[in-house]
């Protein structure tokens, strides 16, 4: 099977929401009058991204997700996406599981391929995803300020100890690891709630690298620091009711894990019943676990308010 029969049978549709989709050197999208385009990218790359045992429908499903998380993150809904494919090999059984993943995400999400492109090479997902927001209303990470509650979405860490479970660092029930594993090969863009906290939320990241490490980027773009209570997060891990995780790893998976594509978000402490409305309305939990402080500074508190080492490292493409 050559690539342009690939891409006719496992790829091409007829456009919806596009003026131009799949078939043109460009594709041509109108976007909303009166909005912004917002605009991302992310790669895949077997073994750094994901496992080669990896279901390919579930792949398809991760790749998008990602980046619909980063859309989510900016308060902005999904429009297009353009896919760039590296194959080692035509596979159709991959390709049909892969492309299948995809197309049942995008759809729910209105999210239309457009264009892209595939070659051979070593197996490597690259996604670009558009979205709209109303003009001027996008969430930035430059806007939290001092006296701002901090609240994250759903449920952190689950990734982590699945990665740590298929290394063989950490052994795991059955049930305990196939939850886990769901979190890490099937994350759910919070698309919903992002758009929800437009006008809410002051600033807002998404966690793909590590709460603290997220965090922090939304504390250096708005030049402020945080206080985060440690036993706000100890019972966001979804495998938590499930079995009794080492209070070590628990804090390492929740604060330095990554690979969770949820919303770490800071807003007024006026608007924390809205949170939860919102929250409750997205069919998301939203938890508050510090405040946003004048001091350039991010500190763990105990429960009796007392500073905590901070040891914790995000991920690091290059380390």
């Amino acid at each position: 099977m050559g690539e342009f029969e690939l891409i006719e049978r496992f790829f091409k549709r007829a456009a919806r929401q596009a003026d131009v989709g799949i078939g043109d050197d460009c594709a041509i999208w109108t976007p909303s009058p009166g909005h912004q385009l917002a605009i991302s990218a992310d790669m895949l790359v077997e073994g750094r991204h994901f496992l080669s045992t990896v279901n390919p429908r579930d792949l398809g499903h991760k790749a998008l997700a990602v980046n619909l998380s980063d859309l989510a993150a900016c308060g902005a809904s999904p429009r297009a996406f353009l896919l760039s494919l590296s194959l080692p090999r035509v596979d159709e059984h991959w390709l049909s599981g892969f492309s299948e993943g995809l197309f049942a995400l995008a759809d729910a999400q209105g999210c239309e391929l457009i264009g892209g492109d595939t070659t051979q090479g070593p197996l490597n997902v690259s996604i670009t995803v558009m979205g709209e927001v109303p003009a001027h209303q996008a969430i930035l990470r430059s806007g939290a300020q001092a006296g701002d509650d901090v609240y994250v979405s759903g449920h952190l860490g689950d990734a982590r100890l699945a990665l740590d479970a298929f290394r063989g660092t950490v052994s795991l029930p059955q049930s305990v690891f196939e939850l886990a594993r769901s979190r890490m090969e099937r994350p759910e863009p919070r698309t919903a709630l992002g758009v929800s906290l437009r006008g809410v939320a002051t600033a807002m990241a998404d966690v793909s690298d590590g709460l603290l490490g997220d965090l922090g980027h939304i504390l250096k773009a708005s030049r402020v620091g945080a206080d985060i209570h440690i036993d706000a997060i100890e019972n966001l891990m979804l495998t938590h009711d499930a079995w009794a995780c080492p209070q070590d790893l628990l804090q390492r998976c929740v604060l330095s894990g990554g690979d969770d594509y949820e919303l770490v978000f800071t807003c007024h402490p006026s608007n924390h019943q809205r949170i939860q409305a919102l929250g409750e309305a997205c069919g998301t939990a939203v938890t508050r676990i510090g405040r946003i402080t004048a001091d350039p500074r991010l500190l763990l508190l105990s429960q009796n308010g007392s500073v905590l080492p901070n040891t914790f490292s995000s991920f690091d493409h290059f380390a």
